[in-house]
């Protein structure tokens, strides 16, 4: 991943900066070393970075350029209160980038005036040769318990449909604010930790899937989980089923596995052995542990393999793999406890699966990934989803517009 070196008439010149701070926010970019400190500190912790926003993922991506941004009142210092991993598309055939900002800004959406750090990020990158951008605010919408859902499905229904257990004010106060100053919201459901890539839809999942953590002792997590869930784990443990971290030597049979999957469950992730390679080095390097492979054995064979990332209080269940046969022994499961404790035991304030489908049919062949989920006692919360929009002229507009054209075709 490269760098995009940043112009003199950016908004990291004096001139710049000087406007900022009469407005009390300064924008430049920073180093990675900065950017690591500020997530690490009480500040950065509290507005909660996912992992597509460390300075890490920028290696992971192919393809796109990056910068790291910071925001406050003196960024130069190391006083920041927001920043900004901010990956770029050049547009074939131009000096023109699409920016896309994974999951983030990280800054702080409970300020009513966010065109005080928004205005400066937008700015920033038209100057950089942005002719749109796409961020992924960080506030929920809604969440649906699982009790709450279960008692719910039914043919043609979907999450809509269904009163949510919370709306959360923040994200619809967010929603507005965005809306009135000429963001659109994408559409689709998303797929994962990729780019923009079918044009309108979300790159990242719009409903994700929460284990809370907080308050809750290892006994209570067990009790959450369904009666299914609860006896698949105790047959995984009757038939011996060892669960073990493995390392980087581990990937290829992780991918083996994961192609399995993907011909068994009918999708695909599109992601290759040196994607997966690139990544754990990548985020390892950045902090040791922050990437595990997860192995399931059981009599000396890997019959399921999943991926955990974890930054700050937070921990994600990536990406999970298993074989077709052996299946009644229930390696899934094993894992899955097993990640979820060693979650807890690290002080995660939360276990996020990632994303679910948003139907409640189980005729439909993706209702059974939200089943499976819905089995741990969790709720499922609807993110508010990507926003984007033109910077710059009517010409930046028409590329925008060829760009979204670009991307179906790919």
């Amino acid at each position: 991943m490269s760098a995009l070196l940043v112009p003199p008439s950016s908004s990291s010149s004096p001139v710049r900066r000087g406007r900022d701070r009469d407005r009390g926010v300064a924008l430049r970019t920073i180093t990675a070393k900065s950017y690591r400190a500020f997530l690490a500190s009480p500040e950065g912790e509290a507005l909660g970075a996912g992992f597509l926003q460390c300075p890490s993922w920028a290696d992971v991506k192919e393809g796109w350029l990056s910068q790291l941004l910071g925001w406050g009142p003196d960024p130069e210092a190391g006083r920041l209160t927001g920043v900004a991993l901010v990956l770029l598309r050049q547009l074939p055939g131009t000096r023109k980038y699409f920016a896309y900002l994974p999951e983030g800004p990280v800054a702080d959406w409970h300020d009513p005036a966010i065109d005080g750090w928004l205005d400066p990020l937008l700015e920033h990158l038209r100057r950089t040769g942005a002719f749109a951008v796409r961020i992924g605010p960080s506030p929920a919408h809604r969440r649906w318990d699982a009790a709450r859902l279960k008692p719910f499905t039914a043919p043609g229904r979907r999450l809509g449909d269904v009163l949510a257990s919370e709306v959360d004010p923040l994200g619809t106060a967010v929603a507005e604010r965005l809306r009135a100053r000429g963001w659109r919201r994408c559409g689709g459901e998303g797929t994962g930790e990729g780019g923009p890539g079918g044009g309108d839809g979300d790159a990242q999942p719009r409903h994700v899937f929460h284990v809370p953590l907080t308050g809750r002792t290892t006994q209570d997590l067990w009790s959450g989980l369904s009666q299914e869930w609860r006896r698949n784990v105790r047959r995984a443990q009757k038939e011996g089923v060892e669960v073990v971290v493995g390392s980087a030597a581990d990937l290829p049979e992780f991918c083996r596995l994961l192609t399995i999957t993907e011909r068994r469950d009918g999708f695909r992730l599109g992601r290759s052995l040196a994607y997966y390679e690139r990544q754990y080095a990548a985020l390892n390097a950045e902090e040791p542990g922050r990437m595990k492979l997860y192995l399931a054995r059981h009599q000396g064979e890997i019959l399921a393999a999943h991926t955990l990332i974890t930054v700050g209080r937070r921990a994600w269940y990536q990406t999970g793999a298993s074989a077709d046969h052996r299946r009644e022994v229930r390696p899934s499961n094993a894992l899955q406890w097993r990640m979820l404790q060693d979650a807890h035991a690290l002080g995660a304030d939360v276990y996020d699966m990632r994303g679910v489908p948003s139907t409640l049919d189980p005729e439909e062949r993706v209702y059974g990934l939200l089943r499976w989920k819905l089995g741990t006692g969790g709720q499922v919360v609807e993110t508010l989803g990507e926003w984007e929009r033109p910077v710059g002229g009517s010409a930046n507009h028409a590329l925008h517009r060829a760009f979204q054209a670009y991307l179906k075709r790919r």
